[in-house]
């Protein structure tokens, strides 16, 4: 099999997620007697201020990907409820969606089971000049796959020797290819899946798979260790973000992606807005020969005089 990094194998001895959130969590848990601390939030005006200049770069970024026909895949992994989906939706806010792409996946198909594993994510990799972002990847195989017994022990092994050489072949063909793992702790989890349980318009995030995922605490984090050991390499490296405070998951997250990209300020076609023609002699078709939505919102505004 395809080995990894030193690096992934030292952090597969580290402890439960990694040596991240989850080890700090655990610490601070033992140290205030068993009750779970509180976790210590970023300011949110300045995460507020920061968020949108790194919105701003993200822009920029999406201008030099058109500009130099770059090709960006970014991989959100994670546990559930570990912050992903919010990041995802952070990073994409501003962009043009023609240019990045959100990619999340659902339950492979019949034919699809009998197709090579990594045959399905390859339709979704980005053209030139486009950016996709992952919503969770190909390495399903290697985490609720092979926790809840939905592939063999072979088309496991399978998975971890051919994942390394399949992002080599990613990068040689020169793909920017950037893989972060959000690590969030137990307690902070517990709280997360709680909070969804409680809240009607959030509910639809937790499924019975997710609520699962808490007796299967320590099956996920040696799948995840064993899966840094073998594709924590150095063309595609793991990035952790530790996610137990959300706001600082996305501030983090974002920052180091812009760090790894050499994109630069690309200057813009230079638009101005046409002075309207004068009129034609068009005459607007009269209402009553069109079907128009109810007017809600005068409804609402009456009902509040």
């Amino acid at each position: 099999m395809a080995g990894g990094s030193a690096k992934a194998k030292k952090a597969a001895k580290s402890g439960p997620d990694g040596g991240g959130a989850a080890d700090h969590a655990a610490a601070a848990h033992a140290a205030s007697g068993g009750k779970a601390a509180k976790v210590q939030r970023m300011p949110k005006k300045l995460y507020e201020t920061e968020l949108f200049r790194l919105q701003a770069e993200l822009v920029k970024l999406q201008e030099w990907v058109r500009a130099e026909q770059a090709r960006i895949v970014v991989i959100f992994e994670g546990r559930d409820a570990a912050g992903k989906g919010s990041t995802i939706k952070r990073v994409a806010q501003y962009l043009n969606p023609r240019v990045a792409r959100i990619v999340a996946l659902p339950a492979p198909t019949e034919r699809e089971q009998t197709e090579w594993y990594f045959q399905r994510y390859i339709e979704h990799l980005p053209a030139a000049g486009q950016i996709v972002l992952f919503d969770r990847s190909w390495y399903n195989r290697a985490g609720v796959e092979r926790v809840m017994g939905f592939c063999t022990k072979e088309e496991y092994g399978r998975f971890l020797h051919q994942c390394p050489i399949f992002e080599r072949l990613l990068a040689e063909d020169g793909i920017l290819l950037r893989k972060y793992w959000f690590s969030v702790s137990d307690d902070e989890q517990q709280n997360r899946f709680r909070s969804r349980l409680q809240d009607p318009m959030r509910r639809w995030k937790l499924s019975p798979m997710d609520l699962e995922s808490v007796t299967r605490w320590e099956d996920y984090s040696r799948a995840k260790d064993e899966m840094f050991v073998h594709t924590d390499i150095p063309e595609a490296p793991w990035n952790v973000v530790e996610s137990d405070d959300k706001r600082r998951a996305r501030i983090n997250m974002i920052a180091h992606l812009l760090s790894t990209v050499p994109y630069h300020d690309v200057q813009r076609m230079s638009l101005s807005l046409p002075p309207r023609p004068p009129s034609q002699g068009y005459q607007r078709a009269p209402k009553e020969m069109q079907t128009y939505v109810p007017d809600h919102a005068a409804v609402l505004e009456q009902s509040m005089q």
